[in-house]
């Protein structure tokens, strides 16, 4: 993958968040240095080469983050991890620590994705 401006401004974006971004944040934080379509096409070549995942949401508004080293694999996402979302200041964060309970689904049924998001409140909200 080629080194753009616009990839390296977007992975200093991930890198810098402690919980994912929505395509929105990265717009806020891009300062409209990048149209959307630059900034979705780059989160697209992110997911498809394996460095950020995309975590489902409730409210239609898709986030993203980093992947750790075990969520990357040779042919294929391994995002077996549980997400967290506060309630209170709606960060969500992955749980690397915490993996997704194994799934016995009957027989004829085969598993693509299990995507498992935890609510309550977080540490800092907490306090």
């Amino acid at each position: 993958m080629s080194v753009t401006s616009g990839r390296k401004f977007i992975l200093d974006a991930f890198l810098n968040s402690k919980a994912a971004l929505s395509h929105q944040d990265i717009e806020i934080k891009c300062s409209h240095r990048f149209d959307r379509v630059t900034i979705y096409r780059t989160l697209q070549t992110f997911i498809d080469k394996g460095l950020i995942h995309t975590i489902p949401s409730t409210d239609s508004n898709i986030r993203y983050a980093l992947c750790s080293e075990e969520c990357q694999g040779a042919t294929h996402h391994h995002d077996n991890h549980v997400h967290f979302k506060c309630e209170r200041c709606g960060d969500i964060v992955c749980l690397d620590e915490v993996t997704v309970p194994v799934v016995k689904l009957p027989i004829g049924y085969s598993v693509r994705e299990i995507n498992m998001v935890v609510n309550g409140t977080c540490q800092t909200c907490k306090k």
